[in-house]
């Protein structure tokens, strides 16, 4: 891969080039994640809750089944921002379409703020501090991130197909190269934290695997930013070859290893 990364502020474009075939191909968070969180993150009834990053719903869907007093889920791509609207009319979801860089809320007016697989498209430390300032005391921060593969268990597929990806531009979120994941480095992420005054936990990270058919191999990489940006003839080259990869080295059967990580911190 080259090693120029896509920029952050692509991001807000990146993921509503079809936001139906996102939210199909994208994999759910497991159900211990909002375990977690209820445990851990103040998670619960007739809280407000900011989401950042909210996508088509993936997550927002779980926080709303735990009932919030309100939900504000901050989401710069209007694609996506209407898909999530149209999919969950809820009285107290509110959908915002910008970038959460430009958010206007009045200080400490949330309980919990949550972004889910999207904060590696914002710059850590200076998002940790708006975030702090619109915590209420106590309130606490959930980063949560599906991460495709890791660096220990063998992954014959990602072996088998890295050199279509020679030469495209990495996502910030590290995924796909050789360095660690955004959303696995925890010592990084840790210390994100500390530099905005919040009290860190230790994070906690959930194995899993992953199976796909040919079509839904080629849904899913469809939604990686680093696919997304490529011209369509060469993106769906590029899909055509990832399809047929599957169907005819793996016998239609693709496992893909997944880390689901969890950071939350408190405001003091």
């Amino acid at each position: 891969m080259s090693g120029d990364t896509l920029a952050r502020s692509f991001g807000r474009q990146a993921f509503g080039l079809s936001p139906e075939n996102y939210h199909l191909a994208r994999p759910p968070y497991p159900p211990a994640v909002w375990d977690v969180l209820r445990q851990r993150a103040g998670l619960r009834s007739g809280i407000s809750i900011l989401e950042i990053g909210a996508g088509t719903g993936l997550a927002t869907e779980h926080l709303l089944e735990h009932e919030p007093q309100r939900l504000l889920a901050v989401e710069p791509d209007r694609r996506l921002a209407e898909f999530l609207r149209a999919r969950l009319r809820r009285p107290e979801l509110e959908v915002v379409e910008q970038a959460f860089e430009d958010l206007d809320e009045a200080p400490q007016s949330y309980d919990l703020a949550v972004s889910a697989t999207a904060f590696h498209w914002l710059d850590a430390v200076p998002a940790l501090r708006r975030i702090h300032a619109l915590l209420r005391d106590g309130g606490a921060v959930a980063l949560i991130w599906n991460v495709f593969g890791d660096s220990i268990r063998p992954d014959p597929f990602h072996e088998a197909s890295a050199h279509l990806f020679t030469g495209h531009r990495p996502s910030p979120s590290g995924g796909g190269t050789t360095k660690t994941p955004y959303g696995l480095d925890s010592e990084a992420r840790l210390r994100d934290f500390e530099e905005a005054s919040f009290c860190c936990e230790p994070p906690v990270m959930f194995e899993w695997t992953l199976t796909l058919d040919p079509p839904a191999v080629r849904r899913l990489y469809a939604t990686y930013s680093n696919v997304v940006a490529l011209p369509a003839e060469v993106r769906e080259a590029l899909l055509n070859a990832l399809e047929e990869l599957a169907r005819s080295d793996f016998g239609g059967v693709v496992t893909r290893n997944m880390t689901t990580s969890v950071f939350i911190a408190k405001r003091p």
